[in-house]
């Protein structure tokens, strides 16, 4: 075959076909469950995935509130946040955020896996994270996942 007969696939913005997925993160380990739905969000898993292009699905987190950590994260890891003034900061652990937002721990986790410019901010925008089972999103025909 002629090496010139092969052309690189580039999605353009207005042919990528998005899914909905569900995914149950009940008992699931955070960090692997992040990377999961990183890779949706991103559009990784198919085969006309562009870098600079927005060609993912739409992923729903259920259940988010029962999540898990290996080894003694729960009670050793700390969310740092700064309230701007001096002397401002704030470090929680995972069992305290867990009951003021249960759904925090999950947005932060696959966040920080997405790129840190525009694009990264409009990925996370397809994600939809909710601490019970319930959803409001039946009317799209989400595909339940396992992971």
């Amino acid at each position: 075959m002629d090496v010139n007969s092969f052309k690189t696939m580039s999605a353009k913005p207005a042919e990528v076909e998005r899914a909905w997925h569900v995914v149950d993160a009940s008992n699931m380990i955070v960090g692997r469950l992040a990377t999961k739905v990183a890779t949706l969000l991103r559009g990784k898993h198919k085969p006309s995935f562009t870098p600079h292009v927005d060609c993912g699905d739409f992923v729903i987190v259920i259940n988010a509130d029962k999540v898990r950590f290996t080894g003694k994260k729960e009670t050793d890891k700390e969310y740092f946040r700064h309230t701007g003034y001096p002397g401002g900061v704030r470090l929680r652990t995972p069992a305290e955020v867990r009951v003021k937002k249960p759904t925090f721990m999950v947005q932060n986790a696959v966040k920080g896996m997405l790129p840190k410019n525009v694009l990264g901010r409009q990925l996370i925008t397809k994600m939809k994270v909710y601490a019970g089972s319930e959803h409001p999103h039946s009317a799209q025909q989400p595909v339940a996942l396992e992971l």
